[in-house]
């Protein structure tokens, strides 16, 4: 009952072409370009006040286009903003579950706003249920639950119409490791059967676990697009090596690092592509990230800690703004 009904539309699930939101003098999207096709995962990675979510509210049809052209299932959300709705199924940043409502009535509830009957939104009800693990929690009481279990009932509760598109802003925000995977486990399942998602994150873990394909946003802007392996592969290195120095001699030992980088007799000119200086730690980006420690070492290099890891879409982002994507 979950899965969407097969045979593929060639038309694009979302299409903008340089999208502007203003609110008064300060622009939130800055000419934005998008395309989303039927099926796909796509993201929206950034942080706070990236333009994600102003841009998930036009899409949403909640808010109006400033300027340039949005067409969301084909439709203009201007002239045809009710009917897209109906379509969309929406996990907003807060859950705006009812709590003095059972978990069940949630569901009975928001169904019955799509012209659902009772008996239709009950059987709807238990079918999502159980899709989100919660159908021993169907009489219970929201307020109870625990923040990944409301989480969950959002999603459940986002399913009721069995929407074309899925729309996540910030998905898993304020949630426990563990909560947090057992809601990306829910999704990916969603992924599997063909539901469209359209995401915005902070959590570079997030995007590279859920997403198709995605777009690097900063400051209204797109910096980069691509799936999560060729944005790594396209302006990151294989590895990365973290140095961690006392929290008074980080500046001076990443300056000190940088100078033996530029020395050209030096091994770590070839080994090291690009170096990092950052408040609590300096990175190294390099495709052999044991060879590049050895050669710190030789170099008389003493941090009090070293970490050697694969590189991230958090290092494509500062490769990119200069920034962390988590301030």
């Amino acid at each position: 009952m979950l899965s969407k009904v097969d045979g593929v539309s060639e038309q694009p699930m979302i299409v903008a072409h340089g999208l502007v939101k203003r609110f008064g003098d300060f622009t939130a999207v800055d000419g934005i370009d998008v395309e989303v096709s039927r099926g796909e995962a796509f993201g929206f990675l950034g942080p706070n006040g990236a333009g994600k979510s102003s841009t998930m509210r036009m899409i949403g049809c909640v808010s109006p286009v400033t300027d340039g052209t949005l067409r969301v299932l084909g439709h203009d959300p201007a002239v045809d903003g009710a009917r897209i709705r109906a379509r969309l199924g929406v996990v907003p940043q807060e859950d705006t579950l009812d709590f003095e409502l059972s978990v069940m009535e949630n569901l009975i509830v928001y169904g019955r706003y799509f012209g659902m009957s009772h008996k239709q939104a009950t059987e709807r009800g238990r079918e999502l249920l159980e899709f989100v693990q919660l159908e021993e929690r169907a009489t219970s009481q929201v307020e109870p639950l625990s923040g990944g279990m409301k989480r969950r009932l959002t999603i459940a509760r986002s399913l009721i119409n069995d929407p074309d598109m899925l729309l996540l802003d910030e998905p898993t925000t304020g949630l426990d490791p563990q909560a947090r995977h057992v809601v990306w486990d829910r999704l990916f399942r969603l992924k599997q059967r063909g539901v469209t998602l359209v995401l915005t994150t902070h959590y570079m873990d997030e995007a590279e676990q859920l997403c198709d394909r995605l777009v690097v946003m900063d400051r209204g802007r797109i910096a980069a697009e691509g799936s999560p392996v060729a944005l790594i592969r396209d302006w990151s290195t294989r590895e990365v090596v973290e140095l961690r120095f006392a929290a008074d001699d980080t500046e001076t030992s990443g300056e000190k690092i940088e100078a033996l980088v530029e020395q050209p007799e030096r091994p770590l000119r070839a080994l090291v592509s690009r170096v990092e200086v950052l408040p609590d730690r300096v990175l190294l980006y390099s495709d052999d990230g044991d060879a590049t420690v050895g050669e710190l070492h030789r170099a008389g290099v003493e941090p009090q800690s070293v970490l050697v890891r694969r590189s991230s879409l958090e290092d494509v982002f500062l490769r990119l703004t200069g920034r962390s994507l988590v301030e």
